[in-house]
C-alpha cells in the first residue's frame, strides 16, 4: 500500500533544491537538457493526458484503479460524402471561397453536381447576373454578382484571383473578352487566353486559347459547347470548344468574317449578328461595308447556315442574346434604340429563314440625351433564366463631338421582364467596371 504525503509543501527544503538540481545535472544528456528550459519565464506549458483515478465497485475490489480519458471524437473528414454535403450545402455563398483550399476533398465536393442539385433543392440558387471586369491600366480584376430574388436584387462585389498561368498576360488579353456560361461555370474568352471561373466558389483557372486570336468577336453557348466566330480578319473559321477534353477545333467555315459582331445561342443555333464584314485576302486589299442589320446563323447539329431576314428599319445590332428558342437584339437607330424578338424555327437549319419572323418589342428606357449623335452605345445583354432578358448599358461622346444631355455613363442595369413585357431598372455595377463581360448563371 503506497502512502502519499498529506502536505507535500512541508518537505524539506534541502529535498526541493536536490530535486531541482537533479533536473540540471551534468549527467543528463544534451538532448534532454534541451527538452527543459532553464529559464521558467520562458517555458510553455504542453498539456499532457493524466490518469484519473476511478474506483471500482465495492464488491469487487477495494483498491482504486488507473484508466485513460476516452479517445476524442473522429475529424469531420472521417464522416462520408453525404453527410458533408449537407454541412457545405449550409454555408453562405460569401463564405464558400476559401473552403476549396481546406483540402482536396472538399474542393472535389464543392465542384461536385451532387452539391449543385441540393443546394437547388434548398432553394439556394437563383437567377443571377455575373458581370467580370478588366481594368485597362494596372489593378486587378473584379466580378459583381447581381442576384435577381424574388423579393429584392442583392449585389455583391469581390476580387477576381488570376491563376499563375495567366498572371503574365497584359491586361489588353481580356479588354474585349467574351463571357459565355457553361451550367455553374463562366468562361472568359480573350484574345490568346481563356478563363474559367466558378461562379459559386469564385475559383478560377487556365483553360485552353482559341486556335485564332480573335477581338470584338461573336460567342455564345449551345448544347454544352462554346461557339465562337468573327474578330479576326484573316479566316473566318467557326471554332468549337469542348469543357470536358479543354480543346478547341474548327467546326465550320462562316459565310462572312465579321468584326465588331454580337453572338447568341437559342434553339440549338448559332447567331452572329451585326458588325462589319471584312473582305480580301492580303493586308493591303482589305475591305470593309457594314452588315449591321444581318444576321447569320450556324445550325449545330446539321452544320448548315442560314440568313435570317434581316432587322426591319435598318438598325445596327449592338447587342444580343438567346432565351429557349428565341433571339433577343437591340439595335441601335442612330438617335433611338430599338428592342427585337426572333423565333427562327429551331431544327429547320436552312429553312431558318423562311421558318421565323421579327417582333418589335418595348425599346429598352435610357436616360434623356444619351442616345444620339455624337453618342456611342454599347450593350452587352444576357439571358437570365427563362424570365429575363438583362442588358448592361453604357454611352460615351464619341472622340471629337461635342454631345449634349445626360453625358457619359457606364454600368446600367436593364432587365426586361419576357412574360410582362416590360422593363425595369436593376441596381448599376459598381464604379470602375468598364467594358465588363457579362453572363446569366444560377448562382
Amino acid at each position: 500500500v503506497q502512502h502519499r504525503d498529506p502536505d507535500p509543501l512541508r518537505r524539506a527544503p534541502e529535498a526541493t533544491v536536490m530535486a531541482a538540481d537533479s533536473c540540471h545535472s551534468r549527467s543528463m544528456s544534451w538532448f534532454v537538457k534541451s527538452c527543459i528550459p532553464a529559464d521558467p519565464d520562458r517555458h510553455i506549458s504542453v498539456p499532457v493526458p493524466v490518469p484519473v483515478p476511478i474506483s471500482a465497485p465495492a464488491a469487487a475490489s477495494s483498491t482504486t484503479s488507473l484508466c485513460f480519458p476516452a479517445q476524442p471524437p473522429p475529424p469531420i473528414s472521417a464522416l462520408p460524402d453525404d453527410l458533408i454535403l449537407e454541412c457545405l450545402v449550409r454555408v453562405p455563398r460569401v463564405s464558400l471561397p476559401p473552403i476549396p483550399a481546406v483540402c482536396r476533398r472538399f474542393a472535389d465536393l464543392l465542384a461536385s453536381h451532387a452539391f449543385l442539385q441540393l443546394r437547388r433543392a434548398r432553394g439556394q440558387l437563383q437567377p443571377s447576373l455575373l458581370a467580370v471586369s478588366v481594368p485597362d491600366h494596372g489593378g486587378a480584376f473584379a466580378q459583381a454578382l447581381l442576384q435577381f430574388r424574388p423579393e429584392q436584387q442583392q449585389l455583391q462585389v469581390a476580387a477576381l484571383p488570376l491563376p499563375l498561368a495567366l498572371l503574365h498576360c497584359g491586361r489588353s488579353v481580356f479588354a474585349h473578352a467574351r463571357a459565355v456560361a457553361l451550367g455553374r461555370d463562366i468562361f472568359l474568352v480573350g484574345r490568346g487566353a481563356t478563363l474559367r471561373v466558378d461562379a459559386l466558389t469564385g475559383a478560377a483557372r487556365a483553360c485552353a486559347p482559341t486556335l485564332f486570336p480573335r477581338k470584338k468577336f461573336a460567342a455564345a453557348a449551345v448544347g454544352g459547347r462554346i461557339y465562337v466566330a468573327g474578330g479576326s480578319a484573316r479566316t473566318a473559321a467557326v471554332e468549337e470548344y469542348d469543357p470536358v477534353a479543354d480543346a478547341w477545333r474548327v467546326v465550320s467555315e462562316a459565310p462572312r468574317r465579321r468584326y465588331g459582331c454580337a453572338g447568341a445561342g437559342a434553339g440549338g443555333v448559332f447567331y452572329v449578328a451585326g458588325g462589319v464584314a471584312v473582305s480580301g485576302d492580303g493586308a493591303r486589299a482589305l475591305g470593309a461595308h457594314v452588315c449591321a442589320g444581318s444576321v447569320d446563323a450556324l445550325h449545330v447539329a446539321s452544320g448548315t447556315w442560314a440568313r435570317p431576314r434581316a432587322l426591319p428599319g435598318g438598325g445596327c445590332v449592338v447587342g444580343a442574346c438567346g432565351v429557349g428558342d428565341h433571339l433577343y437584339v437591340v439595335a441601335s437607330h442612330a438617335v433611338e434604340l430599338s428592342f427585337w424578338r426572333w423565333h427562327g424555327g429551331a431544327g429547320r437549319g436552312s429553312d431558318l429563314r423562311a421558318g421565323g419572323g421579327w417582333v418589335a418589342l418595348e425599346a429598352p428606357p435610357m436616360p434623356r440625351g444619351s442616345v444620339g449623335l455624337g453618342m456611342a452605345v454599347r450593350v452587352t445583354m444576357a439571358g437570365i433564366g427563362r424570365e429575363t432578358v438583362t442588358a448592361v448599358m453604357s454611352a460615351a461622346a464619341v472622340r471629337g463631338h461635342n454631345a449634349a444631355g445626360a453625358g457619359p455613363f457606364e454600368g446600367m442595369v436593364l432587365a426586361y421582364d419576357i412574360a410582362g413585357g416590360k422593363w425595369s431598372r436593376a441596381p448599376d455595377l459598381p464604379p470602375g467596371f468598364r467594358r465588363a463581360a457579362c453572363a446569366g448563371v444560377e448562382c
